[in-house]
């Protein structure tokens, strides 16, 4: 095993926050109407249309250079996912997003989190619901993990 010091670990971890978000504090700024946060869906139409965070913009990876500018507000904070942590299109997200100077963050976890733990998903159908969360991936009895 290589050796790390405290402060190499500190530096990493430090970076990876300011890089990446959880569902869950996602979740949290969203229900507080936090202003200047813009949550990006980067998947394809038709999984778009499968379900999505309820106010979510949708812009596929691919067209993120195009289209960025007309539809993400220049001063807003992005947030980005993609179907889950078996996925990088969120990493691939970000990079166009910080190619084109924005702030940026990884929304770890995916849609599949977001769905898992429990928060409501909204469907091509326009229904809001939200399920029971996954007692594998959130607490059963509380909104919060404690984390």
């Amino acid at each position: 095993m290589s050796t790390v010091t405290a402060e190499d670990a500190r530096r990493h971890f430090a970076a990876r926050l300011a890089f990446e978000t959880d569902v869950s504090d996602v979740a949290a700024h969203l229900a507080a109407g936090a202003p200047g946060i813009v949550v990006v869906d980067t998947r394809s139409a038709e999984s778009w249309a499968q379900g999505r965070i309820p106010g979510a913009v949708h812009l596929p990876t691919a067209e993120i250079a195009d289209r960025a500018g007309t539809l993400i507000p220049g001063t807003a904070a992005v947030v980005v996912y993609c179907w889950g942590p078996g996925c990088n299109g969120a990493q691939k997200a970000a990079l166009a997003f910080a190619e084109l100077g924005r702030p940026v963050k990884e929304m770890i976890g995916g849609f599949e989190y977001w769905a898992r733990e429990g928060f409501p998903v909204e469907s091509g159908a326009g229904a809001v619901a939200r399920r029971p969360a996954d007692p594998l991936t959130a607490p059963a009895e509380d909104a919060s993990c404690g984390c």
